[in-house]
């Protein structure tokens, strides 16, 4: 049999690129650069080495390192989704309409603290953290608030939230049908990554065993019910915060997400019914050609690890679909303007490597939340890349460059050897339990704050290029009096509620906890009762218990 050439699988694609567009049509008829010069669909070498070109592939066909999409931004932008959430359900609501009115095409919600680890606004474990660094949200009727005139069949939504991230999509699909929105139509994301919470972040609740069993829980109600929703954002964002390496986060990333997989292959359901569904969250940092060589990288050895490790045969299956959030961890309280520049190129890097959505942060997150004025110029760094620089008019512009196409074998390769060393350690569960990511992160991130403080590592306007006297930017403060309306608010709902059904369903659900029965209907059953985010999530701890780290 004849080995297909290089010009023969190139000509194949173009042909079946092309014959799709009818489906999916591009942007624009053509795209032409200022010069009027016609920036073509891909570039492509002339690769005579078969390996070479069959490691790297085309756009949109396996293994994915030039893209998921044939024609990518091409034929549709990344969703440009601002992360957003303070003090009550209503501000955060103005917030939101505010950024939509500006073209943001999708909802990113940031929860306060006590909502993240499954406290109510009156718990004594939540006092002085009421709406600080995200909306408080204790029961359906905040979450009614906080979506109110927001139409669910139209619109997008990320959440980031993780251990009582069942809780918070059952509020969700339950504001969905008060809208007239069935949860089939419901689009959107939630973070669902415990893992994550282990190694890097701490907001967790329950034991890694009983939140493995959460996160499948959702896996299968959702393939069934909630079909467009993607039940889990696999996330390698706060493993980068907490100052690992970018290979670190591409291996330690990807080695959760083939702890989910299996776990939810142990639980009966088929990889291809629910892993089209998967998708990942990835930091973007200063280094622009290593960040986008990390992208491709992840994008091509997941696509790998679907196909051979699992055996999933829908080519959906194979695709890293991820979004990306630029740096926190880079941004400086010194000279807050210089954040910027920084978010600029990091945003263009995440381009450049593929992002399917993207947060830009904004210049003064490094001393409080956002003001509406900071918040709009992050917008506008990605409209102007989408709009104004043209990297958007060809697919994957940088592939076949001699330094990313080096940096991303590198990158992969490195990544395959922790993957490697995890599955030794028994796997992401069993190494997160022995503490073994932890310790790894710990280590690159005093080599780095080594670096910083010797200035070894130049951060322009702190350790080096600094003013004397800075002026103070106008800063974003939450109403202390938020608090107390909060509390009162929760309190009054408790008195209104039907708590003979609140109990009933509470104790249903812990019947159910201590058996094997899929908790998510049981959940969405105390969410329209109104039981409290922190009465359902005590209802676990009570079966579950809670996690104490190693």
């Amino acid at each position: 049999m004849t080995k297909r050439t290089f010009d023969d699988a190139y000509q194949e694609w173009k042909e079946k690129t092309e014959s799709s567009l009818t489906k999916f049509p591009e942007r624009k008829q053509s795209f032409v650069t200022p010069s009027g010069i016609e920036v073509d669909r891909l570039y492509v070498g002339n690769a005579e080495n078969p390996s070479d070109w069959e490691r790297i592939g085309f756009p949109g066909e396996y293994p994915y390192t030039r893209g998921i999409r044939p024609t990518m931004y091409r034929g549709r932008l990344w969703t440009m989704r601002q992360y957003a959430g303070f003090g009550s359900a209503e501000e955060t609501n103005r917030r939101f309409r505010y950024l939509l009115e500006q073209g943001q095409t999708g909802l990113s919600v940031a929860f306060d603290l006590p909502t993240q680890i499954g406290y109510d606004s009156d718990d004594p474990m939540a006092k002085g953290e009421v709406g600080k660094v995200g909306v408080a949200i204790d029961s359906l009727e905040d979450m009614e608030r906080l979506l109110e005139g927001i139409p669910l069949d139209q619109v997008s939504t990320s959440m980031t939230i993780n251990a009582p991230a069942s809780v918070l999509l059952a509020m969700y699909i339950a504001v969905g049908e008060k809208q007239g929105v069935p949860s089939h139509q419901l689009r959107g994301t939630i973070q669902n990554d415990i893992l994550k919470e282990y190694i890097a972040r701490g907001t967790y609740i329950f034991p890694p065993q009983p939140s493995m069993r959460l996160i499948t829980d959702v896996f299968a109600y959702c393939a069934e019910h909630v079909p467009k929703w993607n039940t889990i954002s696999i996330s390698g964002y706060h493993i980068r915060e907490a100052g690992s390496t970018a290979v670190q986060e591409v291996a330690f990333t990807l080695a959760n997400g083939i702890a989910y997989v299996e776990a939810a292959v142990k639980a009966g359901l088929d990889v291809d019914q629910f892993a089209p569904r998967l998708s990942f969250f990835f930091n973007a940092h200063n280094h622009f050609f290593e960040e986008i060589a990390k992208f491709r990288a992840a994008r091509r050895l997941w696509a790998r690890i679907m196909r051979e490790r699992f055996g999933a045969r829908d080519p959906r299956s194979w695709q890293l679909r991820f979004h990306t959030q630029t740096g926190g961890s880079t941004l400086t309280a010194q000279q807050p303007d210089n954040n910027i520049v920084r978010v600029t190129l990091q945003a263009l890097a995440a381009v450049l490597g593929g992002t399917q959505s993207l947060h830009t942060n904004a210049r003064d997150e490094a001393l409080a939340l956002p003001t509406e004025e900071s918040a709009r110029i992050a917008l506008r760094t990605q409209q102007i890349i989408a709009y104004e620089s043209g990297v958007a008019d060809t697919v994957d512009p940088l592939g076949g460059s001699y330094f990313v196409e080096a940096l991303t074998d590198r990158i992969e390769e490195e990544a395959v050897r922790y993957i490697q060393k995890i599955d030794d350690l028994g796997g992401a569960v069993s190494a997160v339990e022995q503490g073994y990511m932890q310790r790894e992160i710990h280590r690159v991130a005093l080599e780095t704050q080594r670096r910083i403080e010797s200035g070894e590592e130049v951060v322009v306007g702190m350790n080096r290029f600094r003013l004397e006297d800075e002026p103070q930017p106008p800063l974003h403060r939450v109403d202390p009096a938020l608090e107390r309306k909060q509390v009162e608010r929760v309190q009054s709902l408790r008195a209104r509620r039907d708590g003979q059904r609140v109990q009933e369903t509470l104790a249903a659900l812990k019947r159910a906890a201590e058996g094997t029965d899929n908790l998510m209907p049981h959940i969405l059953a105390c969410v329209k009762a109104y039981a409290t985010v922190g009465e359902i999530c005590h209802a676990l701890r009570d079966v579950f218990g809670e996690y104490q780290p190693v």
